[in-house]
């Protein structure tokens, strides 16, 4: 069975498991001192071309989310997230459990836009509403879209204004970034962005995201939250050999960049079959509208996520490519496809 189903579904590049193998009769001191975590720390810094940024390795997704957010949140403060926001409906309510609401507001394929934060806020403007004070965003977003430096400038700008903040989820980071689409730097995401992270887990490694803080004000006693929430390994150098391995030189971008391109061939291939795709692909997510009996009949040989009906015998279906991903892998997907159209003729 040939997987376009995510992006995580394997083990991990095999330079990450080489490099695992070569230290496993190393000693390390836990917790994240170790020096393969201060290097990599060093790395990704050098990445995004700044030395006063806070950098902080966690194992996985959500409980990242859940301390960044935390960490920029008073009790009585709420976030700001577009209606398909990863922590919206991915995250089994893992920002309300730790006591913050979330505002949900229309998204504009897939993005948050100055627009819809202002009537946000114009909506909670009174005493006894939530005190709106973070913006979530995500890049990629959930339909596979990256958001463009004018598009987050402009947030930033009227988060200035505002006395807001602005939290970039990075799950998808490396894809965003190597997307043809993508006009921004590591940089110019920490000069907008407060907070935001940068996704392994998503981009051939074991586990792992690292937590960027650009806003001083949010590094008062982080590493005390990430014990508290259970999420500061004692083997932190399992992380930090991954990190290291990845931003050392400049595998992690390289990774990306296949998928990219897998996406763009899986894409081309899908246009001149006649498919249309409910959403332009512009990360390594493509949204193919395929007929229902397609669908399933593809399901026999690939995994892929069937979505929503958009018509009587319609459904949008998610196919991610990612580091590992061929061209035979998506050649074998067409002539699939072909092979049912003949059948259907």
């Amino acid at each position: 069975m040939i997987s376009f189903y995510n992006d995580y579904n394997e083990l991990a590049h095999p330079q990450i498991l080489e490099d695992l193998m070569k230290l496993q009769d190393q000693i390390n001191v836990g917790y994240g001192n170790d020096q393969h975590v201060l290097n990599a720390i060093e790395y990704v810094k050098k990445h995004i071309g700044r030395n006063d940024v806070d950098v902080h390795f966690i194992h996985g997704g959500t409980i990242t989310n859940v301390i960044g957010l935390k960490t920029m949140l008073q009790s009585y403060e709420g976030v700001i997230s577009c209606d398909t926001g990863h922590i919206i409906g991915h995250e089994n309510g893992a920002i309300e459990a730790v006591g913050h609401q979330i505002v949900q507001v229309p998204n504009v394929n897939g993005k948050l836009t100055v627009e819809n934060i202002k009537k946000a806020l114009e909506a909670h403007s009174k005493e006894y509403s939530v005190k709106l004070k973070v913006v979530y965003i995500s890049n990629a977003t959930e339909f596979g879209t990256v958001y463009k430096k004018h598009e987050l400038e402009a947030i930033h700008n009227f988060c200035k204004e505002n006395d807001l903040y602005i939290y970039m989820d990075g799950a998808r980071m490396a894809t965003a970034m190597s997307s043809d689409y993508n006009d921004m730097t590591l940089n110019d995401i920490a000069k907008y962005c407060d907070v935001f992270t940068i996704g392994g887990t998503k981009n051939g490694m074991l586990m792992g995201e690292a937590l960027v803080i650009t806003n001083p004000e949010f590094s008062k006693g982080i590493r005390r939250t990430i014990k508290q929430r259970g999420a500061l390994l004692a083997k932190g150098y399992l992380l930090g050999i991954q990190f290291e391995t990845m931003f050392k030189e400049n595998l992690y971008f390289e990774l990306s960049d296949t998928a990219i391109e897998m996406a763009k061939y899986l894409r081309d291939k899908l246009n001149e079959m006649g498919i249309r795709l409910a959403f332009e692909q512009e990360s390594n997510l493509v949204f193919p509208i395929l007929s229902e009996d397609l669908a399933h009949d593809l399901a026999s040989d690939f995994m892929f996520e069937i979505m929503d009906k958009v018509a009587e015998n319609s459904r949008i279906t998610r196919f991610v490519t990612r580091y590992s991903t061929t061209k035979e892998d998506i050649d074998a997907l067409a002539r699939k496809i072909e092979d049912f159209s003949r059948k259907r003729s």
